[in-house]
């Protein structure tokens, strides 16, 4: 099957497709149909021909880069307040920094967009990463994730939340007004970053970023009734939240190298899909995970009444849940009863359905990319298309 047919089959047979291509059409770089997808005649095995059929290890092949940009970032959020610098590395230490998916995201398609890597250095530290050029995309990597840990301590802060990354959280921790402003200052890291690249179109798709998070979160909290049961409202809150980081910084990245805009545009759609099929599975595993395998509270959305995608296709079917999401779930009786809803309902598996969707949207949009024969750029390729996978079946 040609590579425009499957693309097409993907989205005739999205659920709600036609409210989903309203919500990820605002705006023309959001559009599902962008005509860099529409590439015919691409075959879907082309790009993985050459690579071994073994799933790969996306993090191992980044992972000597990944140990670079950790050290740089635990320095750069250094400050001569110790109390401060405490705070603001908290979730920079060892043990507790993550996996560092949104950097191996756009460490990867760095190379799969053809930047190659020079020889490692002879002490074995890593990649001997001496072209401006990677060291600017690498700046990307680490201003994303500055943005990413910084919406975190403020989420905690608003969620009142007690625990992040199977550690007390950092305002349970220290407090509210420490939490807040560790997050202002690792924002004002990432801007400084962020202005050392000296490119207006990046500087502008990071400033849209963190206008993106303030805009979901406040979507979050000021909802009315009829905001909360739609489907609609919730994804593109789920945009502005999780995938608009990932799909402008993607973009960033391909801007950096040079692509051009229709390359770029492909990059955008990877990110944006992967970051709403990996939002989509959160949203899953609140209600199927445990909390030692979140490292957070498990119920924890629906607790603090926000109501996600399981509850609103369990509503669907059965419409008198809407009486008990608009009661809110204050009251204990509530959750137990919209909990037993959603056990009776198709709630969780059309959540997985759509976020398998989005899944293969962002591994089309690898597939549709130029054709390359460099053998670390398929390598790369394939292990962006092998996350798109493992973002839909992981279990924390």
């Amino acid at each position: 099957m040609s590579f425009s047919r499957r693309f097409c089959r993907i989205i005739a047979t999205t659920p709600r497709n036609r409210f989903i291509e309203k919500v990820l059409g605002f705006r023309e770089t959001y559009s599902w149909t962008s005509p860099a997808l529409h590439r015919v005649g691409r075959q879907i095995h082309q790009q993985r021909c050459s690579v071994s059929e073994a799933q790969l290890d996306p993090f191992s092949l980044v992972a000597d880069e990944l140990s670079i940009i950790t050290k740089r970032l635990r320095s750069v959020v250094g400050s001569e307040v110790p109390k401060l610098a405490s705070a603001a590395e908290y979730f920079f230490k060892m043990g507790v920094e993550g996996k560092r998916f949104r950097p191996t995201v756009l460490l990867l398609m760095a190379t799969a967009l053809n930047v190659r890597l020079s020889e490692p250095l002879s002490d074995g530290v890593g990649e001997a990463l001496t072209t401006e050029l990677r060291t600017r995309q690498q700046c990307i990597a680490e201003i994303t994730e500055m943005i990413h840990v910084a919406s975190l301590l403020h989420d905690d802060v608003l969620d009142d939340a007690d625990t992040r990354r199977g550690i007390g959280s950092l305002n349970a921790v220290m407090g509210n007004k420490l939490a807040i402003l560790a997050g202002d200052f690792l924002l004002s890291r990432a801007c400084v970053a962020l202005a050392s690249l000296k490119n207006t179109e990046v500087v502008s798709l990071l400033a849209t970023v963190v206008e993106h998070l303030v805009t979901g979160e406040t979507m979050q909290m000021t909802t009315t009734s009829a905001q909360r049961c739609s489907l609609e409202y919730y994804m593109q809150k789920t945009y502005y939240k999780t995938a608009s980081l990932v799909s402008n910084s993607c973009k960033a990245i391909a801007l950096l190298a040079g692509q051009t805009s229709e390359v770029a545009m492909l990059a955008f759609e990877y990110g944006k899909n992967l970051g709403l099929a990996f939002q989509l599975i959160d949203d899953v595993l609140d209600f199927t995970g445990t909390s030692t395998s979140l490292g957070k509270g498990s119920l924890s959305d629906i607790q603090h009444g926000i109501v996600t995608a399981p509850i609103l296709f369990a509503m669907e079917e059965f419409p008198q849940l809407r009486a008990v999401v608009d009661q809110g779930f204050e009251k204990s009786p509530n959750v137990d009863i919209a909990l037993e809803y959603l056990g009776k309902s198709r709630g969780i598996q059309r959540t997985r359905e759509l976020a398998m969707k989005h899944a293969n949207l962002a591994a089309a949009a690898i597939d549709s990319l130029p054709e390359s024969d460099d053998e670390d750029v398929r390598k790369s390729r394939r292990a962006l298309l092998d996350l798109t996978q493992i973002v839909i079946t992981r279990n924390k």
